[in-house]
């Protein structure tokens, strides 16, 4: 390893010095050097504490780290981290780039690497695993800028990342056919961008190493085993610290702004799954001064999206939901200041119908050279009042007003009025989380806090209850990254499970935890009821209709099916449900759900029993 630091390298022959700035076209964009790139002061800082994990000297550092990371800000420039999500914003690449490697170092810190390896062989392996640890990070979204962008150059010609870094002034737009996942697939056209030919004969020294690094690189991070993990996991917690959370429970259950989450969501959501102005049935409509969202569906997939992406503290119900995007200025209200209105949409076909919507600016999503078209027909406020539950905001339940209460701090991209605008730039004056974001904790270092889920079952009586925080993450195995679970897919009880166990791969649901909805109890798997299956529902919207159809609720739908794969245990009376004793630091509790035949149903390998927990009643 010490020749590679001592190898002299050619020198770089300097860029030609760019024309003055003043002779830019609108819309162009002067590339940067590195060292200009990376000169702001966040990213100085940033790159200090990268070194700070490495324990290298300055010279060494410059040669695994800082060169990769200086061809990187070459190779991204401007460019956002994505068009309506996480570090939407110019430069956002970058500074998720430098994110997530730091991240990724610090979680790496608390890994013996290779696991199983001898204490000599980790020792000598060290090295090579940290800087693979960072080298993955760092190109885990690279592939964005060759199959999710389309950049022009000033010339008037395409310009594809392997063509080199920037060279000529440049404009970028998102391309409207992109495929979603198509980025992981595309690292391996760029990845040599980055690393040069000695660091690879470097890390291909070591085949325990090298098999992971490769399936990365390839997009395959089910097959990477912990190095896949632990970019998944950094990747979580910046793209929490960016969207306002605490990155310290971003591998557990991040709590960022509730504003934030439910803005990025209904962004998202227009770009990717939502119908807007179709001729006949349509999940909204753009008009001239707003935008028109059909309540209920627009709400169900909300919930149901940012569920999915292993996000805490969203309001359980629509008239929850409606009152948080109100209270935060994001609908336009009625002339009564209600949230939904009434409303009777007209094609330019004739179809007509009558809806229930939801008002929104439509600044709030699209900057003005994004926004589609509008709407080829009318949308004809109804002013009869509606006797609808929704029409009439509820105060909102202790849990979701705290969470609206803490959200109430001003985004990094709000102006100074409190207007809620669509992001166009980062401005240097945002909070500045980074020492938070690098001193991250265990996840059981948080207070521990109410379960949401109340245990509602005709066999036991509902309780509220506190379960203490689980033990040091240190004690809980780690688990190789999970093949996706179709969130289209036909919910049943088979579905249910799949995703139960996908969840808990993936951390997105936590174990044994003061929110936790899965324990384990006497060396299986116990399962909260009904918290467990409201969630699944709430995380699949098409539930509700099934479940209307056989009048049942939502979660009970999930909980038959749940019941008839058999999967469980019953007690010797024939219940199906166990009562677990609930002892914490202030009080105990009870808890209602079911037990596993085979923890391995939904773990890989099972963590040792939560302590806090113990059933009343023995089978």
């Amino acid at each position: 390893m010490l020749s590679l630091f001592q190898r002299k390298r050619p020198p770089v022959a300097a860029a030609p010095s760019p024309p003055p700035a003043t002779d830019l076209p609108k819309g162009l964009m002067r590339p940067g050097s590195a060292a200009s790139l990376l000169a702001t002061p966040r990213r100085q800082k940033l790159l200090e504490h990268i070194w700070q994990r490495t324990s290298l000297s300055r010279r060494q550092f410059a040669t695994l780290y800082r060169a990769p990371l200086e061809r990187y800000a070459e190779l991204v420039q401007a460019f956002p981290a994505s068009e309506a999500h996480h570090h939407a914003y110019p430069g956002g690449m970058l500074d998720h780039g430098l994110e997530i490697v730091a991240y990724s170092l610090k979680l790496r810190q608390s890994h013996l690497l290779p696991i199983g390896a001898s204490p000599e062989d980790q020792a000598a392996q060290a090295e090579a695993w940290t800087a693979a640890v960072a080298y993955a990070a760092l190109l885990h979204d690279i592939g964005k800028v060759a199959v999710d962008l389309h950049v022009e150059l000033a010339d008037g010609s395409t310009w594809h990342p392997w063509h080199g870094p920037l060279r000529q002034p440049y404009r970028f737009r998102y391309r409207d056919d992109r495929e979603y996942r198509l980025h992981s697939a595309a690292t391996g056209l760029l990845y040599r961008q980055l690393l040069d030919r000695d660091l690879l004969d470097w890390l291909s020294g070591y085949p325990s190493l090298w098999a992971p690094l490769l399936y990365v690189l390839a997009g395959q991070y089910e097959h990477a085993g912990v190095l896949g993990e632990l970019v998944v996991q950094a990747d979580r917690a910046s793209v929490a610290q960016e969207l306002g959370g605490d990155p310290a429970r971003a591998m557990a259950a991040p709590k960022h702004s509730l504003q934030r989450k439910l803005v990025n969501g209904l962004r998202y959501l227009l770009k990717e799954e939502l119908r807007l102005n179709q001729a006949e049935a349509s999940d909204g409509w753009l008009t001239d001064d707003a935008l028109w969202l059909v309540s209920k569906t627009v709400s169900d997939k909300l919930r149901a999206h940012l569920l999915s992406q292993g996000i805490d503290g969203i309001p359980a119900n629509n008239t929850a939901v409606f009152n948080v995007l109100q209270d935060h200025g994001m609908l336009q209200p009625t002339p009564d200041g209600k949230a939904i209105w009434r409303a009777t949409v007209t094609s330019s076909t004739g179809w007509s119908h009558s809806f229930t919507l939801l008002r929104l600016a439509p600044a709030l999503i699209w900057e003005s050279g994004e926004r589609p078209a509008p709407f080829a027909g009318t949308v004809v406020i109804d002013t009869a009042p509606s006797d609808m539950e929704a029409d009439a905001p509820r105060p909102l339940a202790t849990a979701d007003a705290k969470a609206a209460s803490a959200s109430k701090e001003a985004l990094p991209w709000e102006e100074a009025s409190g207007t809620a605008s669509a992001p166009s730039s980062k401005p240097q004056a945002m909070p500045d989380a980074m020492e938070d974001m690098l001193t991250l904790v265990g996840m059981g270092d948080a207070p521990a806090t109410p379960l949401d889920a109340e245990a509602a079952s005709g066999e036991a009586p509902a309780t509220r209850h506190e379960v203490p925080s689980r033990p040091p993450a240190a004690a809980l195995p780690s688990s190789p990254m999970p093949i996706p679970v179709s969130s289209t897919a036909q919910p049943s009880g088979e579905h249910f499970m799949a995703w139960l166990k996908q969840g808990i791969a993936s951390r997105r649901l936590i174990i044994n935890d003061a929110k936790a909805l899965v324990h384990t109890v006497s060396d299986t798997a116990y399962l909260v009821s009904p918290g467990v299956f409201q969630r699944y529902a709430q995380e699949h919207p098409q539930v509700s209709a099934l479940a209307k159809q056989e009048g049942q609720s939502d979660w009970q739908w999930v909980q038959k099916r749940f019941e008839k794969l058999g999967l469980h245990k019953k007690q010797a009376s024939g219940l199906n449900i166990w009562t677990c004793e609930v002892t914490g630091p202030r009080k105990s509790r009870r808890l209602h759900g079911y037990l596993l035949d085979d923890a391995h149903l939904i773990f890989l390998q099972t963590p040792p029993n939560n302590p806090y927990l113990k059933l009343s009643q023995e089978k």
